[in-house]
């Protein structure tokens, strides 16, 4: 832990020089320790040669989807947590760490939701350079009053990408990357940035529409963590319980949460519980035995195969407000 600690100081050196000479990154609030920011080094730095293109490394694939959009053929891609996996739980390989010291830039969500990233960076050795992909957003704290008594208070959600408009800060911050290290097509991360950021617009209008269907009693949503707080935020929802305490899936409820989650699906007349596929049903499936609500599942840290419902960051918003809409209305 102490060696961890002297890297995040040495990690908030550096991001001091990044600021300072490139100055284009959005100003950040609420960051957490775990995010690591590295200087973005010159194309002469890189040493890319003619026609060679840039080695990315993504943590996730729900990261991985939107930075291959703004690379758009132009980079090579390698992502670290397969599809189906938990990034919360994920464990890095060896293949893992050598993709990474291998890797021109490696692209994270951060915030914390990389709770192997520490480690990793370890193995992978110095020289490493990291963009969370998050920076930039106000990240939303717990703020009940139970939750505090719990010991989670301070902890932010890292779960940004439930947000349209978070993920317009990602595809900022992907692009500006991008075309520091590739200036030669600079011009083609930028176009590429843009198509993107209109496709987002127009999901974050049609996810109002959907939403407009559900009565304002209705939206209440008990989830299997506490993974849906830009979304809530951002729709007129309100999140009144988790199976899991916190915002990760690391955290095993006690009896007591899980009575005050029984509780809060009576009070607040809660017509479902929705959990994510990467994690294991068993305690929701209790929840909802236990208070005759039924149990829904939604994608949360992970798209679905190539050609599923969800194999994309669109389908997957699409796959989940879809659900949620149908089972509140």
């Amino acid at each position: 832990m102490e060696n961890v600690t002297h890297w995040i100081c040495a990690t908030v050196v550096i991001f001091m020089l990044l600021f300072t000479i490139t100055g284009c990154l959005p100003a950040t609030t609420g960051m957490e320790e775990r995010e690591y920011i590295d200087e973005i080094p010159s194309l002469s730095t890189v040493g890319l040669s003619a026609g060679e293109k840039l080695d990315i490394v993504a943590t996730t694939n729900i990261v991985a989807d939107v930075v291959w959009n703004v690379g758009n053929g132009l980079i090579e891609l390698t992502t670290l947590a397969p599809l189906g996996a938990d990034p919360h739980a994920f464990e890095p390989t060896p293949q893992d760490v050598a993709a990474v010291a291998d890797a021109h830039v490696v692209f994270v969500n951060g915030a914390g939701l990389e709770e192997f990233l520490g480690s990793l960076l370890e193995s992978a050795g110095e020289g490493v350079v990291v963009v969370p992909v998050s920076y930039g957003i106000e990240l939303l704290q717990f703020g009940d009053e139970h939750e505090k008594e719990d010991g989670h208070h301070g902890s932010a959600d890292p779960h940004t990408w439930f947000d349209p408009h978070n993920v317009a800060v990602w595809v900022h911050n992907i692009e500006h990357t991008l075309s520091t290290l590739d200036p030669a097509n600079a011009e083609a991360y930028k176009a590429n940035a843009k198509a993107y950021e209109a496709q987002l617009e127009a999901l974050d209008a049609w996810i109002q529409e959907q939403v407009a269907h559900v009565p304002e009693a209705n939206r209440k949503l008990v989830t299997g963590h506490t993974s849906f707080s830009y979304f809530a935020h951002r729709y007129g929802f309100e999140q009144v319980g988790a199976v899991f305490p916190g915002y990760s899936t690391l955290a095993e409820p006690s009896a007591r949460e899980l009575a005050a989650l029984q509780d809060a699906v009576h009070q607040f007349n809660v017509r479902a519980v929705f959990v994510g596929m990467t994690v294991n049903p068993d305690l929701a499936q209790r929840v909802v035995e236990d208070t005759g609500t039924q149990l829904v599942f939604l994608y949360t840290g992970s798209l679905s195969e190539p050609g599923g419902e969800a194999d994309d960051y669109f389908s997957f918003m699409q796959y989940n407000v879809s659900a949620i809409v149908k089972a509140l209305r």
